[in-house]
């Protein structure tokens, strides 16, 4: 048999890393291409695997359309998991649109003028930040769910509207990923504001960056069933990977041998919404169709515990405070929690607190403060239709009633569920959507749903999104 060709963009990231070194496994069926920037030709990954049998370079730039070309040009699949991704994707958000956006665009037109429309198959990596805060109680989510974007999040924007472009582009065989948090052992180099903007209180349903690998490589597979394309899926460990932060953070302390993980907080610096995790309903869903999970914690653990030097361990053993100085520091410099307080930026305290009363009501002691425990019990949002019922087998009448329970109408009809339907949203503007990624990927109006603040409006007339809104805290 000759092996497939795998267009593989985003290679020298963690995803993107770890899914060369398992196709790198499989060169007996699989060819692979990599996309690379010139600039990077140094880069770890690179010297790594350069010179690997089965891998070819493609020296180029997701913002390139030729560059993408030459990559797309004969590949039997495509992996698209590059970009810029947060917090990098926030400081940056022209770029971000560029590569987000204008790649999963370069990717589409390419696919299509290399006449390969019907035969490459697209494998896009969405976000979990695409659905933003679901703080308990409705800390449960599957796809299909409304899009609401946090405050300030360049990336979800960028990701959202790229998932847009890939879903109605006309692609026989298209697939959207929605990656969740995920996993790998160095994240304890991770040193940016960001890591203030995650409540203590939410959740997230993780992964490990090798299970994400497996599952990219394993969509390249030809036991890959016809029912896994033209979907949107989440990407989830299940129920041995859901954690709220707070239980995230003294996992990832024990393992490296700290105390108390939690000495170098004050539970008023972590902002207490506005930011994005949820436990899914429908992971499962994944797994089955394409077998993929392997990893626990304690295997997260164990590969955090080894990958941090010793000196820095026994540190943070000794000297609690040490790190506590630190992370004030971080908390107070531009981007942190403690500098929109220290400056009365109401914009970012009014997003991430609620308001600044509800941040002075917060505890600076860890024991005043309430580490909760979010139900376990599934409990699922309202579609407004019936989501057993396969999409194709939806009515006019179905599709109107859908449109009506986010506050629209649809005002033409769509001939299949991937022809583009006409609507009008709920504040009156007219768009083209296709009712599979209306219904099916939750999203909406295009101009209202990156539009953070037209949402309390949305809300009041848009039931659907209304079960999201306001952000519970």
């Amino acid at each position: 048999m000759t092996p497939k060709t795998i267009f593989l963009t985003g290679g020298t990231g963690n995803m993107g890393s770890a899914t060369l070194a398992e196709l790198l496994k499989r060169t007996d069926r699989f060819r692979i291409r990599a996309l690379v920037r010139p600039q990077d030709r140094a880069h770890p990954v690179v010297k790594r695997f350069d010179g690997a049998a089965g891998l070819e370079w493609v020296w180029g730039d997701l913002t390139r359309f030729d560059d993408v070309l030459a990559g797309v040009t004969g590949a039997d699949q495509v992996l698209h998991i590059g970009g810029l991704v947060s917090p990098l994707a926030d400081y940056v958000p022209e770029l971000t649109m560029a590569v987000n956006v204008g790649g999963a665009r370069n990717i589409v037109q390419a696919i299509t003028a290399a006449g390969q429309a019907d035969v490459t198959a697209l494998v896009y990596i969405g976000t979990v930040a695409q659905t933003g805060h679901r703080n308990a109680p409705v800390h449960w989510g599957r796809t299909g769910d409304p899009i609401k974007i946090s405050r300030f999040d360049h990336y979800a924007i960028s990701k959202t509207q790229a998932e847009a472009i890939v879903a109605q582009s006309g692609l026989k065989r298209w697939v959207s990923l929605r990656q969740t948090g995920m996993l790998y052992p160095t994240m304890w180099k991770t040193f940016d504001p960001i890591i203030f903007h995650n409540p203590f209180n939410g959740v997230f349903e993780w992964i490990t960056a090798d299970d994400s690998a497996r599952l990219a490589a394993n969509s390249c597979e030809d036991a890959v069933p016809d029912a896994f394309w033209r979907g949107f899926y989440n990407i989830g460990g299940g129920d041995r990977m859901r954690l709220a932060n707070h239980e995230f953070m003294r996992l990832t302390g024990t393992a490296l041998g700290v105390a108390d993980p939690f000495s170098s907080y004050r539970p008023n610096w972590s902002a207490t919404r506005n930011f994005h995790g949820q436990w899914y309903a429908d992971s499962d869903k994944l797994e089955a169709l394409i077998p993929f999970r392997r990893d626990t914690m304690d295997d997260f653990a164990r590969g955090v515990a080894a990958s941090m030097p010793g000196f820095i361990k026994l540190m943070a053993r000794l000297f609690p405070g040490a790190g506590r100085k630190r992370m004030e520091k971080l908390a107070r410099g531009p981007g942190g929690t403690l500098n929109w307080i220290a400056n009365d930026d109401r914009d970012h305290i009014d997003a991430f607190f609620g308001s600044r009363a509800a941040w002075e009501k917060l505890p600076t002691e860890w024991r005043d403060f309430t580490f909760r425990q979010p139900s376990r019990t599934v409990t699922l949002l309202d579609h407004g239709y019936d989501t057993t019922r396969d999409i194709t087998s939806l009515t006019d009448a179905d599709l109107a009633a859908a449109a009506a329970f986010r506050g629209a109408r649809c005002t033409g009809a769509a001939a299949g569920p991937d022809d583009a339907a006409a609507w009008r949203c709920a504040r009156g503007h007219d768009f083209t959507m296709t009712p599979r990624l209306y219904l099916h990927g939750g999203h909406w109006c295009p101009t209202c749903m990156v539009d953070q603040a037209s949402y309390a409006d949305n809300a009041a007339r848009n039931p659907f999104f209304a079960q999201v809104w306001p952000d519970n805290d």
